[in-house]
């Protein structure tokens, strides 16, 4: 007993570094992706899809693995995401090819995919008492900080130490050894009660409704962070002319640590009046986000970047809050699945779509056109919202 006591003292701190550790993993990439660029001969499109193949990852694993920990325990599963973790930052080591950087992106959502669930539930678990009102504060804190602290990171290793291609990677092999001995020293939190078997995805009739307007706030926030997350370096270099790694980034760094601290405030707001928060300030990160493109501005995108991840924290939490609201307790797992499902295809095919728009257009003219077909998704999003609450308001009255 006396040597548990400690351990459970520390196990919620250690959870909550790990989850960190391994999501710092999944953007670390973001600016080395010109490096990349240059000596493996490929333009934004090639950029686009390999910072997309994470998302697979990510997916694969939501939903082969997002009820293995229930069964089998939270230990095993993340040692599982550390080791995938450790076998991507491996083979970006040795990448020197395209496929080799899928390689080691589609591992890292892998590693991601397993954490996302598995570790928010193990640190919600493993809080004191005294914490557990704020713990999945904390946990969402502790991924999104960990994806904004990857591109800031890396951006300094590459512009200010030597080997950039290598050294941001012994770092991170370093941060995931730390993160597998926290596993390994913290108790189980699991009474290992589930099953294994594949994450269904559902939703019930009496929650379609507004789980489609929250998963198209999702799903615009999320296209944001993608964009931000792939090609923040390709327009600093080719639009606004500024070739620092440091500076490339802060600025994609900035969208993910505007997000995490939004989400531990955007508690207060109530679900349906954060949702249309959250889309006005995505259009107005869009708007700034045009603008600053046409200027070729360095603030401006900075501006774009913050305003936007405020936009899509508000979003993300508080809609998958207003979905939670009316779920039933036995169903809330497919549910969140299903959640984020949307917002990891979001990451995905929109910045594709970025980089296709970058070949004919040109970086600059698909930067715009992105900023717009944005707002405008959250432009009918927030309409909806206002048009649905007038007409059950009128049903009410």
């Amino acid at each position: 007993m006396l040597e548990t006591v400690p351990r459970t003292r520390y196990a919620f701190v250690l959870l909550a570094y790990a989850f960190a550790a391994i999501m710092v993993g999944t953007t670390l990439p973001t600016p080395m992706y010109a490096l990349y660029a240059d000596r493996m001969h490929f333009g934004v499109l090639t950029t686009t899809v390999i910072y997309a193949t994470y998302a697979f990852g990510v997916l694969f694993a939501l939903l082969a693995f997002g009820r293995w920990s229930d069964a089998i325990g939270r230990r095993p599963v993340l040692l599982a995401g550390t080791f995938f973790a450790l076998a991507s930052a491996a083979v970006f080591l040795a990448a020197d090819s395209v496929p080799l950087l899928l390689v080691g992106r589609v591992l890292s959502g892998l590693s991601a995919g397993i954490f996302t669930g598995t570790a928010t539930a193990a640190v919600i678990e493993a809080a004191p008492p005294s914490w557990h009102n704020r713990a999945a504060a904390v946990a969402t804190a502790a991924n999104v900080g960990g994806l904004g602290g990857g591109p800031l990171l890396a951006g300094l290793l590459v512009e200010y130490a030597p080997q950039p291609l290598h050294l941001t990677f012994i770092v991170h092999i370093g941060l995931v050894v730390l993160a597998a001995v926290a596993v390994l020293v913290v108790p189980e939190t699991s009474e290992r009660t589930g099953s294994l078997g594949l994450q269904r995805l559902a939703v019930p009739p009496e929650v379609r409704a507004t789980f489609t307007l929250a998963a198209i706030a999702a799903f615009a926030g999320f296209a944001v962070t993608g964009l931000f997350a792939s090609v923040a370096p390709a327009f600093l270099s080719e639009v606004v002319g500024i070739t620092n790694h440091a500076v490339a980034g802060a600025v994609a760094s900035a969208v993910f640590i505007a997000s995490a601290v939004t989400q531990l405030f955007a508690g207060r707001i109530a679900p349906k009046r954060a949702l249309v928060l959250g889309c006005a300030t995505l259009v107005v990160g869009m708007a700034i986000l045009a603008v600053a493109l046409q200027l070729s501005s360095l603030w401006g995108l900075i501006a774009a970047a913050v305003v936007g991840g405020v936009g899509q924290g508000v979003c993300f939490s508080r809609g998958l809050a207003a979905v939670s609201e009316l779920t039933p307790s036995g169903r809330r797992a497919e549910i969140s699945s299903a959640y984020f499902v949307v917002a990891y295809v979001a990451i995905s095919l929109p910045v594709i779509g970025e980089g296709l728009a970058a070949r004919v257009w040109g970086l600059r003219t698909a930067g715009v056109s992105f900023a717009v077909a944005v707002a405008l998704l959250a432009i009918i999003c927030l309409v909806s919202i206002v048009v649905r609450e007038r007409k059950l308001t009128t049903t009410d009255l």
